[in-house]
């Protein structure tokens, strides 16, 4: 086993001390008498597939700093960025890169009597042996760039391509910042504004049943804008069991939740209204995607699945028959790893 851990360590030493010698000595010439081909295709290929994973890495971080909601981008961009590195890297293994196979001479067991041996060529401490196998690493190492025609075009491509591939797997630690959360926390949704269908008409709530499940928006706000969107629902009054600060939050029943999951920031669209609420659960808003489910009756509350906080809940009023908002959120809107910053 030590000979074994002695044999890595000395090949390790080989190839570091060759590759100091390629890189600081210009007066010897390693080489030996062969002709490669040169592939200028394939070069300019690997270095397109390059800056190609380098624009998708960058693109990953232009989605992730203004609009990290969408998640399926941010997959499609990463996933583009590492297919196309990796694309580059087995094109250049297959034609830029010399192809041969060579037989490495193993040298005889040394001689236990003969500790330090002939001393000679680079330092005082190789034997001619240990020289000579430096030399043969060094020249294995020229003759891996041999036959490369395009070699500061690919240096370059390679360089973008970390920067990108680099940036984007740093990006979201800024998630971890003091501040995060600030674009997201910003609401349309403040006292009087108006609750409207994707149409833009204002929902009336004599419009909503007992059970009946609606999507809204805040009337004059982007719609693509994370905190726009709500999951109006509307219960029994008497089956309500709300905090004590949100008793006024539900006129007639009628409750207004954000649209996005706190697990994966995805769209909640289902609706549970049991007709049998002593056999069923009780009425809760449930997320398609990974069945996180939140109870309307006290607030929002998880009562099932992935997602760790409550669903934010808007406080609601009756104007003229039409409803409105009464306030901000209760809560932050979004998944907890979406640049959401708790409320103190």
């Amino acid at each position: 086993m030590r000979s074994r851990i002695a044999a890595g360590f000395a090949w390790l030493w080989r190839y570091a001390l060759a590759a100091l010698i390629l890189r600081y000595s210009k007066k010897r010439t390693l080489r030996r008498d062969r002709e490669i081909p040169a592939s200028p295709r394939a070069e300019t290929w690997t270095a397109a597939l390059l800056f190609g994973a380098a624009l998708a890495g960058l693109a990953f971080v232009a989605i992730y700093a203004f609009d990290d909601a969408n998640t399926q981008l941010l997959g499609l961009s990463i996933a583009v960025a590492l297919a196309l590195a990796a694309a580059a890297l087995i094109l250049a293994a297959s034609l830029v890169v010399p192809q041969e196979t060579l037989e490495e001479p193993r040298p005889p067991f040394a001689d236990p009597d003969d500790v330090d041996g002939p001393k000679t060529g680079l330092s005082d401490g190789f034997s001619a042996h240990q020289q000579e196998g430096v030399e043969e690493a060094a020249l294995t190492l020229r003759e891996g760039v041999d036959g490369v025609t395009r070699r500061r075009l690919l240096k370059a491509a390679g360089g973008a391509a970390g920067i990108g591939i680099g940036a984007a797997a740093l990006a979201p630690l800024a998630s971890l910042g003091p501040a995060v959360g600030d674009r997201l926390g910003a609401s349309p949704w403040k006292d009087g504004v108006r609750l409207v269908e994707e149409n833009g008409v204002p929902v009336k709530a004599a419009d909503l049943e007992v059970g009946s499940f609606l999507t809204a928006f805040a009337q004059g706000a982007d719609k693509e804008q994370l905190a726009t969107s709500l999951a109006v629902v509307r219960v029994k009054p008497e089956e309500l069991e709300l905090p004590e600060d949100r008793v006024d939050w539900a006129p007639e029943g009628i409750l207004a939740f954000s649209k996005i999951c706190t697990h994966a920031q995805c769209a909640i669209s289902l609706f549970r209204y049991p007709l049998f609420a002593e056999r069923s659960p009780g009425p809760a808003l449930v997320c398609p995607c990974h069945y996180s489910t939140f109870n309307v009756l006290d607030g929002g509350e998880r009562i099932f699945g992935p997602a760790v906080r409550a669903l934010p809940q808007l406080p609601l009023r009756i104007e003229d028959g039409f409803l409105v908002a009464a306030g901000p959120f209760s809560g932050a809107v979004g998944a907890s790893w979406g640049r959401v910053k708790e409320e103190e």
